[in-house]
């Protein structure tokens, strides 16, 4: 990737106080990218957000904490954001996860999960992308999962969510691509699929493995990904600025797994 391939764009990455989400925002203003943060946590852990954004190349951060389980704190979350400036990329990576079997799960947290991690990304994509299409550039990535193309016990909302977010992607990714032109970089929708990566969220999940399998950390991930190891977050958000890149404006509806070869079996 060229020094600075973004220069001038804006992005908003949902989600991006920590984890891939952090990752991804830092990697898009190393590219050039001006950056919008969203989520949640302490003053001090979005101060620290901001902060790592701006030194690794931002023109410009801002940050906004709506809660995306309420579609109208999306919109006005949309209108906050395209009051400063043009959204070029969009990135939906604000999610949640809970674990328990289908009979056992709260409808709340159906509810819940639901919301976040797919409603939510419908209503930033439907405000979104219009606008992209008239500017005949736009970037649309959506952080699912290997659950959005293979199911796991205990997590059907989840699961659900996930599949939901891969169609309606491949939906979105077919109303739009006829947008722009190879000169102006056209509008693509995409989705990136991790599998086991080193965040906050999966850790509970390694761990419950290994204490099931009675094994250690190390060999409950080589139970589930063929290539005996985790992704760090760096590694996803590096596939998520190359969707981004200008050459990519062929590459659209996909879904590209990033799971140690999980999918492949």
């Amino acid at each position: 990737m060229n020094a600075e391939m973004l220069q001038g764009r804006r992005a908003l990455v949902t989600g991006s106080t920590q984890g891939i989400g952090l990752a991804v925002a830092e990697a898009l203003a190393a590219q050039g990218c001006s950056l919008v943060l969203h989520g949640l946590g302490s003053p001090a852990d979005i101060e620290a957000a901001q902060a790592r954004v701006r030194a690794a190349g931002a023109p410009a951060v801002q940050f906004f904490a709506h809660d995306v389980a309420d579609a109208a704190q999306v919109e006005q979350l949309m209108q906050a954001v395209c009051a400063g400036g043009d959204l070029d990329i969009l990135v939906n990576n604000a999610g949640i996860q809970h674990t328990a079997p289908l009979a056992d799960m709260p409808r709340a947290k159906w509810d819940a999960i639901l919301a976040i991690n797919l409603s939510a990304a419908f209503d930033t994509m439907r405000l979104a992308l219009p606008d992209m299409a008239r500017r005949g550039y736009g970037r649309v990535v959506n952080i699912a999962s290997v659950h959005g193309l293979v199911a796991s016990l205990h997590k059907a909302p989840y699961v659900a969510a996930k599949f939901g977010l891969v169609g309606m992607s491949r939906v979105a990714a077919l109303e739009y691509a006829g947008a722009g032109s190879r000169a102006s970089g056209g509008v693509t929708v995409n989705c990136v699929c991790p599998g086991w990566t080193e965040t906050a969220i999966i850790q509970p999940q390694i761990d419950a493995r290994a204490q099931a399998l009675g094994v250690p950390r190390d060999d409950a991930v080589r139970d589930q990904q063929p290539s005996l190891r985790t992704s760090l977050p760096e590694e996803i958000a590096r596939v998520v600025v190359w969707l981004c890149e200008p050459a990519a404006h062929n590459l659209t509806g996909t879904a590209i797994p990033v799971d140690g070869g999980w999918t492949a079996q």
